[in-house]
């Protein structure tokens, strides 16, 4: 009797008023102990003019007390405009019958004015659908033609931008002649005489090579892998005995810094720098002004270069033909998008 008296059955509708037509729960509950056996109705005896649509199953959950609350839903339907009672719900509690309370359902009707038929309006025509794909599948495809070929000229274009240029330029050579090279080179000695003169073997080292280059300039021979009394006995053939005796005495002087240690007098070092001007400019030869002018000297293209500047020109001409292609494809499709709109 202590079980039976804690088993709570009721129900609860979710609306008590609907249209017609509309659908409405009624939900059965029943709070018993956890371990109670609940057994709810299957269908119910409802009055002439409700539908049952069927039962819904809802999870179990706790109570106060330790109590389970069980509950099932029951949905209907109307199509009749009036007030129904739907009878109660029996439910069995571990074999014992329980039964629900009343409930009242009012189904509602919309009112209709059928003397004024303006407001109404007959069934519509079968409507066309916003577009036909036998319209706009040109349009599609040329648009997908047009963005491959977009995707084509960037690939194309970033090919060529990545090769190095090949273009036959033309860039400017100063030609100097040999008296004015060592000339040069021996300004820059004499500018630098204060440090040469704390070291006399990169004085003379310095200034003999000068002399060297020129010499091998001048004259064509290899002075720079000679001898200074090699090159002496090279030059009387032609040069002026005055200026070589001078030379000698240079080349001698120089020997001796070099490889005996020889310590020079401040005037010795600059009547050896000046004896090596006066033998340039005594034996320098001057060329035509035409000769010594600066020259527009053409770089020549290898055979691979050429190659690859023909490669170049006919990615141009591809990538040109292909973006005019582009353009007329979009221009025709925005023609037609906007005909079809």
């Amino acid at each position: 009797m202590a079980a039976w008296a804690q088993v709570k059955v009721e129900s609860r509708i979710s609306s008590m008023e609907m249209l017609v037509g509309e659908q409405v729960a009624v939900s059965v509950t029943a709070t018993t102990p956890a371990d109670a056996v609940v057994v709810f109705p299957t269908e119910t005896l409802l009055p002439e003019g409700i539908e049952f649509m069927g039962a819904i199953d809802v999870d179990d959950q706790k109570a106060d007390g330790g109590l389970v609350c069980h509950e099932k839903q029951y949905v209907f339907t109307s199509f009749h405009d009036t007030l129904y009672y739907i009878p109660p719900f029996t439910v069995k509690v571990d074999g014992k019958d329980y039964t629900t309370n009343q409930l009242a359902l009012k189904v509602l009707t919309v009112d209709v004015d059928t003397t004024d038929y303006d407001h109404y309006y007959g069934p519509k025509d079968v409507q066309d659908p916003p577009f036909l794909w036998s319209e706009w599948r040109l349009v599609f495809w040329l648009s997908v033609v047009m963005l491959l070929l977009l995707a084509l000229v960037y690939y194309l274009y970033l090919r060529m931008r990545d090769n190095k240029p090949v273009i036959a330029r033309i860039r400017l050579v100063k030609r100097l002649l040999p008296h004015q090279k060592a000339l040069e080179a021996i300004a820059t000695i004499k500018a630098e005489k204060m440090q040469t003169q704390e070291d006399p073997k990169e004085y003379y080292t310095r200034l003999t090579d000068t002399l060297r280059h020129y010499i091998e300039d001048r004259y064509g021979f290899s002075a720079m892998e000679m001898t200074s009394s090699e090159i002496i006995e090279r030059l009387l053939r032609d040069g002026d005995a005055t200026s070589l005796d001078e030379l000698r005495q240079l080349f001698q002087t120089a020997d001796l810094v070099k490889f005996a240690k020889y310590s020079t007098l401040m005037n010795e070092n600059d009547a050896n720098l000046v004896s090596a001007i006066d033998f340039i400019n005594q034996t320098k030869q001057e060329v035509p002004a035409a000769e010594a002018q600066e020259r527009m000297v053409r770089q020549q293209l290898t055979a691979e270069e050429q190659r690859s500047q023909k490669s170049r020109f006919v990615l141009k001409l591809v990538i040109g033909y292909l973006l005019a292609m582009c353009i007329i494809i979009f221009i025709y499709v925005a023609y037609s998008v906007y005909m079809l709109l």
